[in-house]
């Protein structure tokens, strides 16, 4: 039987003899450059971390801080200041009514009504008054409260007659 170091130096002579002179240096570099890659990406990763960190608590920072006071006068402003006052007297328009004589009508045939001021002795009629103003044409007051009622004309043509003005 073989020894473990006999077989490891067997196995050793094996390899050495099938493969090419610079397979182990080959194999060597591509390893180590392996492994610088990842280490490269660990870094960057690391670094991409940190300044996500930082940029969000500058956010934070910055939107906790109250703004900065501007000393009036420094900064430019966006708006125009300005002062209102009262027109004096002599601008303002005021209204007056026109006298009586003075009006003027589109229509020829105008009249100017004028109303009395009452005396208060306005006087109620009753029912049977007012059914006696209507003359001769036939009517009927029809009640539909206590103190309501409505006057209902049997003919419709008299009614119109009546309220035509």
């Amino acid at each position: 039987m073989n020894q473990p170091r006999d077989q490891e130096r067997l196995l050793t002579d094996v390899l050495a003899e099938e493969s090419a002179a610079g397979f182990r240096e080959a194999l060597l570099s591509e390893t180590l450059g392996l492994v610088r890659r990842r280490r490269h990406v660990r870094q960057a990763w690391r670094a991409a971390s940190a300044l996500a960190l930082i940029a969000g608590l500058g956010v934070v920072v910055w939107r906790i801080l109250p703004p900065t006071a501007v000393a009036p006068g420094t900064a430019s402003r966006g708006y125009e200041f300005v002062v209102s006052r009262p027109l004096p007297p002599a601008a303002v328009v005021v209204s007056q009514p026109f006298a009586a004589d003075r009006v003027v009508a589109s229509v020829r045939n105008a009249e100017v009504v004028r109303t009395l001021p009452s005396r208060g002795t306005v006087r109620e009629i009753n029912d049977g008054e007012l059914l006696a103003l209507l003359g001769p044409k036939p009517a009927a007051l029809v009640r539909l409260a206590p103190h309501s009622a409505e006057l209902v004309f049997i003919n419709p043509a008299d009614e119109e007659e009546l309220f035509r003005n």
